[in-house]
């Protein structure tokens, strides 16, 4: 028997000697020691089939081929009487990747880690794969700020040619931010600019946020919101030269410095148009909120370019542009703007298209839409006609885009891409307040029934003073102009023993149905009627007042009560406001032919001012007046009540005014709320919208007339949060003029959730 026998190894040149054997037809290929690999993977990347004359070039490329695959740590070819044999020698596999001591990171964030340097269970393994993967380990760990981390791996081999991973962690603690110094500042202090800095050194809330650990990104993001500061102050010339990051040697401490060039103060001499000047100039002057003479500000010139392309974006230019272009004269330290406007081609909507409503009708979206097709492009309407789309309630995201129709210069189709949620609901809920303590809810909706955009509901409210059985229906379209109709039937169970109010209980059933009449897209007037029954109940603790209406007109009154109101709203978001006013008006009378006739009105107003990027003042006013007419008196439970959240807070619910001979409220007929909250972010929390702090001012009074000579003021700090079980609204506010027989709560909060 006569044998050929090569070794071939992959360090640099892989040939076969052609002296060492005379090329052959092959008879055979056999496959020697492999476990894991398949014989066809081995024949793949071969690229010799039986039959074939076998070279010194086709050896040394099958040779080649196979290393390349990375499953083999040596490869020999041999011939045994015209049969090629493959001798392979695999590569371990990676039978399982543990971690030991690792607490910063879930396992599975560590482990999808390393799958992107290609190290994972059931993959190869690989030496220099695991230098990177322990290199990849570390920077996790790097970008967290523990500097001082080691990681130590061991390799243990297992039977079928298999290896366990184990990455011993030795975390360290992460490095603080000691100082953040600034070099080159001579118009700001230093403190001032370190508070426009995300980043800092450790605090109260630090833990949680872990601003005090170094980000790159973060960085390069305080830096942005230096720049701007600056420029909005009007430095123009204003420069981050240099910044340097350096840490202590015990890896516990990082340093930052920041050196600025501050440059010069520029303010406006002259702001000129140019261009394509479709609009007038008059009227792009007044979007301007910069003027001749005013310090330079970058975001004041941004909001007034943007004006400029929205009020053109209305006329159907949809690709308007406005580019300032600054002249300095850093010997005066002025600076004029040309505003050039490119007003773009004008184009008109051709179609509007809806997708993603499986189970919404186009009819109940398009009749939210402002942009109608066949009508010239419109800013405002794209943008209202998104938000109208949204407050429907039936979808989790909502996008409008626009696209240019080929061909065709002047026109572009509307995308109106929604995506759907469930509408239908089945609730059971449970919940706590400082008023009602437990209570349990339930109610089974659909908020879009058929996909008609019709509401059917019926809700049960089991709270200890409040109860309610409502079942109603809604159609928010029964005509084009999106008048809604609305129809309830209720049983509502009011105990005022569970609260510091004069002693009674009532009983209502009623039905009714109301109407929503939209006059602009801002202000809609509602009315409606209903029939109420109400059963009374007094104690002999009550006030004889109590006592004597219900023995004049009986412990079962009914009444035929007509409903107006008006609404105003302006606001920018309905959940998270930052911006705008709302004011309602709301009437409801008792009118013959029922034994009670009264009526109350109550007008609200409510303003939220921006103050700061993130800081919002909200200013609000209350004023209620209720009264019998016809020599008929005002049911007591029609009365006003003040106090708590809502009112006047750090008093408890509903015992501000006039007291009864037990010291209990007894209301009144006129209301006047006064508020005044400032909301911010919660600090660490910035970027949250979920959670704000504010600090408030609440004044009111209860009686018969309206006057603040009895008034009770309050001042606090309160929080609301959207929190993961539900919405959470606390409130910690002290009485500024409490008298004697006033009862005070300090601390007050609810929260609620379903399940």
């Amino acid at each position: 028997m006569k044998f050929s026998r090569f070794s071939l190894l992959l360090a640099g040149l892989l040939s076969l000697s052609a002296s060492a054997f005379e090329p052959f037809p092959v008879k055979d290929i056999r496959v020697e020691g492999v476990q894991r690999t398949e014989p066809g993977t081995v024949f793949s990347y071969l690229g010799v089939k039986v039959g074939e004359v076998f070279t010194d070039e086709k050896a040394s490329a099958a040779v080649k081929a196979l290393f390349a695959t990375g499953f083999f740590r040596d490869v020999r070819l041999e011939v045994d009487r015209n049969v090629l044999v493959v001798y392979l020698q695999e590569r371990p596999a990676v039978s399982t990747v543990e971690f030991i001591g690792q607490k910063e990171f879930d396992k599975d964030k560590l482990k999808d880690a390393l799958k992107q340097t290609g190290l994972s269970e059931g993959r190869i393994f690989d030496r220099n794969l695991l230098d990177k993967a322990e290199q990849e380990l570390k920077n996790q760990y790097l970008s967290r700020g523990k500097y001082g981390v080691g990681i130590a791996t061991t390799v243990t081999p297992l039977e079928r040619n298999r290896v366990a991973l184990t990455f011993n962690i030795t975390e360290g603690e992460a490095a603080k931010i000691f100082k953040i110094n600034f070099v080159g500042n001579k118009v700001f202090k230093e403190s001032e600019l370190v508070d426009l800095f995300v980043l800092r050194t450790p605090g109260w809330l630090t833990w949680y946020s872990r601003n005090d650990q170094y980000s790159k990104q973060k960085l390069e993001a305080d830096l942005e919101s230096l720049r701007s500061f600056y420029l909005n102050q009007g430095y123009l010339e204003f420069a981050v030269e240099s910044t340097q990051v350096s840490i202590s040697p015990d890896k516990k401490n990082i340093f930052l410095t920041v050196n600025v060039n501050e440059g010069k103060r520029f303010t406006v001499s002259e702001i000129r148009f140019g261009g394509e000047l479709i609009l007038p100039e008059a009227e792009m002057r007044k979007a301007l909120k910069l003027k001749k003479g005013d310090v330079f500000s970058r975001e004041k010139m941004t909001e007034s370019t943007k004006t400029i392309v929205d009020r053109l974006g209305n006329d159907g230019y949809a690709f308007a542009n406005v580019n300032p272009v600054p002249e300095t004269d850093p010997a005066t330290g002025q600076v004029a703007f040309t505003l050039y406007v490119d007003a773009g081609r004008r184009v008109y909507v051709r179609r509007v298209n809806i997708s993603g409503n499986a189970n919404t009708r186009d009819e109940v979206i398009r009749r939210e839409l402002r942009q109608l097709e066949g009508s010239w492009y419109s800013t405002d309407q794209l943008k209202r006609s998104k938000q109208r789309v949204d407050k429907l309630g039936y979808f989790s995201e909502v996008n409008i885009d626009t696209v240019n129709v080929a061909g065709v210069p002047d026109q572009v189709d509307v995308e109106v891409k929604v995506v759907e949620r469930p509408t239908g609901q089945l609730l059971l809920g449970v919940g706590f307040s400082t008023a009602e303590k437990v209570i349990l809810s339930g109610s089974i909706s659909q908020n879009n029934l058929f996909g008609t955009g019709n509401a059917l509901s019926l809700q049960v409210n089991s709270g200890s003073i409040n109860r309610v059985y409502a079942i109603s229906y809604n159609s928010p379209y029964v005509t084009d102009d999106g008048v809604s109709t609305g129809y309830d039937f209720y049983k509502r169970n009011v105990d005022a023993t569970g609260l510091s109010v004069s002693q009674y209980k009532t009983a209502t059933l009623g039905t009714g149905i109301r109407f929503g009449v939209p006059v602009t897209e801002f202000d809609t007037v509602n009315y409606g009627l209903a029939v109420e029954s109400t059963n009374v109940e007094t104690f002999s603790t009550s006030p004889q007042q109590y006592i004597d209406f219900v023995n004049t007109f009986g412990p079962r009154n009914s009444a035929l009560i007509t409903t107006a109101g008006y609404t105003h709203d302006l606001r920018d978001s309905v959940i998270y406001t930052t911006r705008g006013s709302l004011q309602r008006i709301n009437l409801e009378a008792a009118v013959p032919p029922a034994k009670l006739q009264y009526y109350r009105s109550t007008y609200q107003v409510q303003w939220w001012l921006p103050v700061a990027r993130e800081d919002t003042l909200q200013l609000s006013a209350l004023l209620g007046y209720a009264d019998g007419y016809g020599a008929k008196p005002l049911p007591f439970y029609k009365n006003y009540y003040l106090g708590g959240v809502g009112t006047v807070r750090g008093f408890e619910t509903s015992s501000i005014g006039p007291k009864d001979t037990q010291g209990n409220a007894l209301g009144g007929r006129t209301e006047l709320v006064a508020n005044a909250e400032f909301f911010f972010p919660f600090p660490g929390l910035e970027k949250d919208k979920s959670v704000r702090l504010s600090a408030f001012l609440d004044a009111g009074s209860v009686g018969d007339t309206f006057t603040f000579v009895d008034a009770r003021y309050a001042s606090g700090l309160a929080l609301s949060w959207y929190s993961p079980v539900g919405p959470i609204k606390i409130s910690l506010g002290f009485a500024l003029n409490p008298k004697p027989e006033d009862k005070l709560q300090k601390f007050q909060f609810s929260l609620g959730t379903v399940f």
